[in-house]
């Protein structure tokens, strides 16, 4: 484990002791799960621009000219 010094504006500091104390943990815990959750946010965001480099909108044109044009199921409508 590595430790990181951090300056914080004292308004989001404050914000951030006040939700970790709501949430019954510590402001390390809250801040390395916030910045967990944005990695993994930032990394889907790159895995979907990569895989969608890899399609082709022929084919998603041609699958879906197969998809039958019915009605949606009752509950499903817009």
């Amino acid at each position: 484990m590595s430790t990181l010094s951090l300056r914080l504006p004292d308004s989001l500091h404050d914000m951030a002791r006040k939700l970790a104390k709501k949430e019954h943990v510590s402001i390390n815990h809250l801040i390395s799960t916030a910045v967990a959750e944005k990695i993994s946010a930032l990394a889907t965001e790159s895995y979907l621009k990569q895989r969608a480099a890899k399609g082709s909108r022929k084919d998603f044109e041609d699958i879906m000219s197969r998809v039958p044009d019915v009605p949606p199921d009752r509950g499903d409508e817009l």
